[in-house]
């Protein structure tokens, strides 16, 4: 695609002579790159980083594959500008055309997730330091005795660094300067963190630790694309296996990935990194300050930061030599991004270590369906961990069925649980009650008329957050002060909250257990995800009795007094039209009643449930995986989901309904007639409007050999073009249903 010189803002430039023209790919939803002419004395490769103009703007681009398209370079806009910075390089740009090909997504919107740091593009400005030329002051003082003592030993100092190393202010330390004692010079800017070193702490592991670690270490000095699955109970020493993996990469020069799902993890994960390597690796998530942002992807992209413990975004850094992708906790939702560009981390870091042809390591104590097919056929290797490691036990799991045990009037809270919680608080160890439900209650109605509060923009129930005195859409966010009188009829005191979240709980809690310290953790909790990092914390630290919290507490934290689990409300993630409903359910129980007696105090869960035969609940007490796993894979392979069978999901969302579901029947009828391949729907979306917008769903299904990218290509090129308010958005391999 060319752009024409003569256009309305081709009189803003002034075109240098030149005699060539490049692709550039830029940031934003075009189908391929746009052609520019690169100015004489100008030098470009594919992969440079480079500022075009695009419009009225100037925007960042990449210097993107191809050769020059016949276009006289006179008739094309000129680069403006080349980044002093390492290009992209090819593993990377292949990587974004992979990722784009596979998505249907536009490349431009793929490379912009590796652009994220403008300002990093440009090297970092040195830093003014000093030097001790030498002399000695002729008043010499014991503060300016130590700054020179300090500075003696040949090295270079910052002003503020040498004051703070020699204990004195900075005023010392300038009047030394004055005194010519010290001369300015400047330094490189310092890393953002320390070299790791591999032989620091090297770990002391048991037999099947050692056993795997050696399995891992092996398929690593390999030095080609693997995929090794790591299995493990909670508590079994998988990240202690794979920091050795991490280790003989850094032994090899080489760099590592480590994805996590959640931000919250980060601070516990980066004490035990330290512990193990001498310096805590480099972060990367979106609570990350600009600033260091930029520091990060800078030195990641000139080989500076050897290892980046970081989200699923992380996956779109350009590093320099990446030798390793580990992906923990990989059975994790949160790895699937949902929002401009669809696509599974997971996944597509497999995608990129066969890209650049060196191994990826999944780790989890419960697998997705997905990679315990590739395990069991081979695709992956697999290394089982089936004990804690140590002298830890699992805890001893026990249902209670709600239906002979029910709570008291009110109440949500078996007798069985609260006497169990009570004994765990007696003999001062934690108890942990999880209900994977925000806020105080999902549901608040008027007894007198029946009236339900409802989002405004969507089709959801708004949720009462009675610490924050609010009801809130989990959806979009609407919020609105929570009323003493209905809307509706008018009558005062009588709204009242139907079902539990865990502010609900909490409340219980303390009308039981009135001197027993409480702490409540939520996504949503005050104070962001600080403060949910102290609170983490303080749990660890012993400075809590009874931790009520939702799926974040299930992720991986290590709480040593932690000796009884109760899952409040086991039944709840059955309860919708999900295909993967018992598999999330079994993770998420089996992760959450693994967070107890991992330093090997005797331990217990409770799981509060009304369906104790259902499979998923006689899976987890029996502690038989292996039953659960083979019953889902047998579900999955008989009606051809994947990963026997695939699937891709189309939402039309429009601001009238008649618009979305109009839309919709246009593209099923546009759809191909093609053997293997179905489109059932349209369809209203379970969540038919967010954000004041009406969503129509189209669900297609092929079998696992099937051409759905080539199938969608031609179905969407066949559609009514998007007109008013019509969006379309395309999910492959879906993992949301709603």
């Amino acid at each position: 695609m060319s752009t024409d010189s003569s256009d309305l803002f081709g009189a803003l430039f002034e075109a240098p002579p030149a005699n060539r023209t490049v692709p550039v790919l830029v940031p934003m939803p075009a189908p391929k790159p746009y052609s520019y002419s690169v100015p004489d004395g100008m030098a470009v490769e594919p992969g440079s980083v480079v500022q075009v103009p695009l419009g009225p703007r100037q925007v960042i681009g990449v210097v993107w594959d191809g050769g020059e398209d016949g276009v006289d370079p006179k008739k094309l806009r000129p680069i403006s500008h080349v980044f002093d910075c390492p290009p992209l390089a090819r593993e990377m740009r292949d990587f974004i055309d992979w990722v784009a090909t596979y998505t249907l997504s536009p490349p431009g919107l793929v490379a912009r997730m590796a652009l994220r740091a403008p300002n990093a593009f440009e090297p970092e400005p040195m830093v003014e330091g000093l030097k001790l030329v030498g002399g000695e002051p002729e008043r010499m003082t014991p503060a300016r005795a130590r700054v020179l003592d300090t500075a003696s030993d040949g090295f270079s100092w910052t002003r503020s660094g040498l004051a703070h190393a020699a204990g004195v202010s900075t005023s010392v330390v300038d009047g030394l300067i004055t005194l010519g004692i010290f001369e300015a010079i400047f330094l490189p800017p310092p890393p953002v963190v320390a070299m790791p070193d591999p032989d620091f702490a090297a770990a002391r592991l048991e037999g099947p630790q050692r056993q795997a670690a050696e399995e891992i270490v092996s398929d690593v000095r390999k030095c080609e694309f693997s995929v090794s699955l790591i299995d493990g109970v909670t508590g079994s020493g998988k990240t202690e296996v794979y920091f050795e993996a991490i280790a003989e990469t850094l032994k090899r020069g080489k760099q590592v990935l480590i994805l996590l799902p959640e931000i919250a993890l980060t601070a516990s994960f980066m004490e035990r990194f330290q512990d193990r390597f001498g310096a805590k690796p480099a972060e990367w998530h979106s609570d990350l300050a600009p600033r260091m942002r930029e520091k990060v992807w800078r030195q990641a992209v000139t080989g500076e930061v050897r290892v980046v413990a970081g989200a699923r975004s992380a996956l779109f850094l350009p590093f320099e030599d990446l030798g390793l992708i580990i992906v923990d906790e990989e059975h994790d939702p949160a790895y699937k991004q949902e929002d401009r560009v669809f696509y599974n981390a997971r996944d597509m870091a497999v995608v990129r270590g066969r890209i650049g042809d060196f191994p990826v390591i999944l780790v989890s104590a419960t697998p997705s369906v997905e990679s315990q097919v590739n395990g069991q056929s081979g695709r992956y290797s697999t290394v089982h961990l089936p004990t804690r490691f140590g002298d830890a036990a699992m805890p001893d799991l026990h249902l209670v069925d709600m239906r002979r045990h029910a709570p008291e009037r009110g109440g949500f809270l078996s007798p069985v649980l609260i006497r169990a919680i009570g004994k765990t608080v007696e003999k001062r160890e934690q108890a942990l009650l999880f209900l994977n439900r925000r806020g105080y209650a999902p549901l608040t109605l008027c007894r007198v008329c029946g009236h339900r509060f409802q989002c405004p923009q969507c089709s959801s129930w708004l949720v009462e957050h009675r610490f924050r005195k609010q009801l809130q859409c989990h959806q979009c966010g609407h919020a609105e002060r929570t009323p003493e009188a209905c809307p509706e009829c008018g009558t005062l005191d009588h709204l009242v909250a139907c079902g539990p979240g865990v502010e609900r709980i909490a409340e219980e809690v303390e009308r039981h257990f009135p001197e027993a310290r409480t702490i409540v953790l939520s996504s949503d909790i005050m104070g962001g995800v600080k403060r949910l990092r102290l609170e983490l914390e303080a749990i660890a630290k012993g400075e809590a009795d009874i931790v009520i919290g939702t799926q974040l507490v299930a992720k991986g934290h290590n709480f040593p007094l932690m000796t009884l689990v109760g899952i409040v409300d086991a039944d709840l993630g059955l309860a919708n039209g999900d295909p993967r409903a018992a598999e999330r359910t079994f993770q998420l129980l089996s992760q959450v009643t693994g967070r107890a007696g991992r330093t090997g105090l005797k331990s217990h869960g409770l799981l509060q449930t009304y369906q104790p035969q259902h499979p998923v609940m006689q899976a987890i007490v029996s502690g038989d995986s292996d039953a659960f796993y083979e019953r889902e894979i047998t579900e999955r392979e008989r009606a051809l989901l994947p990963p026997f069978g695939r699937l891709a999901s189309i939402i039309v969302s429009a601001e009238t309904r008649h618009d979305a579901e109009n839309h919709a029947r246009g593209m099923r009828n546009a759809a191909p007639q093609v053997s293997g391949i179905s489109v059932l729907g349209p369809a209203e979306a379970p969540l038919a409007l967010v954000r004041g917008r009406h969503r129509f769903r189209l669900l297609v299904h092929g079998r696992r050999n099937s051409d759905m990218q080539g199938f969608l290509r031609a179905m969407l090129s066949q559609s009514p073009k998007e007109r008013g308010s019509v969006q379309v958005q395309l999910d492959i391999d879906p993992q949301s249903f709603l």
